[in-house]
């Protein structure tokens, strides 16, 4: 059976393996890394952690001990991994359904734990993210905006610019034509 480290700011595939060769060095028994979290093997002593604690901070992530901090680690890469890294975002989405099954609890104690430390909701949290990654899809000039509203499961472009403007202060068409295109870090999003 594996154990589980929790780990705060994994937002992509590259901090995966950047966490997997951390833990290696370290001499962890990998079994494997998925974004927020690495399972390995055996036991860990004291020294272990503080040396893997410290190893991490050096590659900018942060080795979470308090649970309510694992909690909103887990809620945000659930939320970075689905907006980020799936190809089509459906319509519907229920995140509270989603976060519930991914983290194995109810959403309303999610919610509580996460709005309690943090200054946004979960619903914001999802929000900030799906900017960011509509400021991706816009920066590739690959798909048009109605393409990106389906892409991204909003019901209309309008709704689309909308949030987009309300967040950015800009219109998507607007960002598009930016010679500088200003995106913030997914682990950065406040």
């Amino acid at each position: 059976m594996s154990n589980k480290l929790h780990i705060k700011n994994m937002v992509c595939h590259r901090c995966i393996m950047a966490v997997e060769e951390v833990l290696q060095q370290q001499g962890v028994a990998v079994d494997a890394v998925e974004l927020g979290h690495a399972y390995y093997s055996g036991m860990l002593s004291t020294e272990q952690l503080k040396n893997i604690e410290e190893a991490l901070g050096q590659k900018g992530f942060e080795l979470l001990m308090d649970r309510n901090q694992q909690i909103i680690a887990g809620v945000k890469a659930a939320i970075v991994k689905y907006v980020h890294h799936s190809q089509h975002l459906p319509e519907n989405l229920n995140i509270s359904a989603l976060l519930s099954q991914e983290l194995h609890m109810d959403y309303k104690q999610l919610s509580t734990i996460f709005s309690s430390n943090q200054p946004y909701t979960i619903e914001k949290f999802v929000i900030l993210q799906k900017t960011e990654r509509v400021k991706e899809l816009l920066s590739y000039k690959e798909l048009n905006l109605s393409e990106i509203a389906a892409k991204m499961g909003y019901s209309s472009v309008h709704y689309l610019s909308s949030q987009f403007k309300k967040v950015t202060g800009i219109t998507p068409g607007t960002y598009s034509k930016m010679s500088v295109k200003e995106r913030q870090a997914l682990d950065q999003i406040q």
